[in-house]
């Protein structure tokens, strides 16, 4: 298993960040985007992930898909919890043959949880993928 310090890790996070289609990257608005080495069992427990099921990335907030009628739900003069975007490098880790190959899919894995920021289906990530990535 290849090796990856925090330190390597975010910058390699950071890269992909620079490296996906700006349209995307400029309209993230009230977002956290972190890393950890592997999900919590809360979170593994909240997906019911088996334990043969990994998981790289997780989107966690309010699409902005549905945010307007989740303001206009909660009376419209709310303040909304930022979304979190966390990436987990263990699982990534396992996966990977070589370290080309862990930035690709660290890239890959924040686009597919960026995407989810903006409410779109696989369908929709994936022909965008093709396209500019």
């Amino acid at each position: 298993m290849i090796k990856v310090t925090d330190q390597e890790f975010d910058e390699i996070i950071s890269n992909a960040m620079n490296e996906l289609p700006e349209d995307y990257i400029a309209g993230l608005n009230n977002v956290a985007i972190t890393y950890e080495n592997d999900p919590s069992p809360e979170q593994r427990k909240k997906l019911k992930l088996r334990c043969d099921q990994t998981l790289f990335g997780l989107y966690e907030g309010i699409p902005q898909t549905r945010l307007p009628a989740a303001i206009s739900a909660l009376s419209g003069n709310v303040m909304v919890m930022p979304d979190k975007i966390t990436i987990f490098k263990n699982p990534i880790r396992r996966s990977s043959a070589d370290l080309n190959e862990f930035k690709r899919q660290v890239k890959h894995t924040l686009w597919h949880e960026i995407a989810h920021y903006y409410g779109l289906d696989h369908d929709r990530i994936h022909e965008i993928e093709r396209r500019a990535l």
